[in-house]
């Protein structure tokens, strides 16, 4: 049996303010925005070529805006990836490179950390 991660909460204070910033300025794409009702607002975005999506919303339960650090999509040029970034003006880290990869950091407008990571050769 496979188990798929493939939607993970991102908490946010300003919905509207968030998904331009993950759709203009880092590139992933609207898959659904939806006004369930006057409380409850679902917005899915993925990263392209991506099988996990991100969650975004009002009334959904959640953590502190700002509060989840740590999440990482994998690319596989990131210092082509951190200048796509740069050029969208995103305060993006130098890349650092490790044993198990190089990569890059950012916030989003609440907080939230992100990595970007290129994994090392496996040859």
């Amino acid at each position: 049996m496979d188990w798929k991660l493939e939607l993970v909460s991102v908490p946010v204070a300003d919905v509207d303010r968030a998904k331009a910033f993950y759709t203009e300025k880092i590139g992933f794409n609207a898959d659904h925005d939806y006004q369930v009702t006057d409380e409850l607002r679902f917005v899915q975005l993925t990263p392209p070529g991506s099988a996990c999506s991100i969650a975004i919303g009002t009334g959904m339960p959640q953590a502190e805006p700002g509060s989840v650090r740590g999440l990482q999509v994998v690319v596989a040029d990131v210092a082509a990836a951190r200048a796509e970034l740069v050029d969208r003006g995103v305060e993006v880290s130098e890349v650092q490179d490790f044993a198990w990869g190089s990569f890059v950091f950012f916030d989003d407008p609440d907080g939230n950390g992100w990595a970007l990571q290129q994994l090392p050769d496996r040859g």
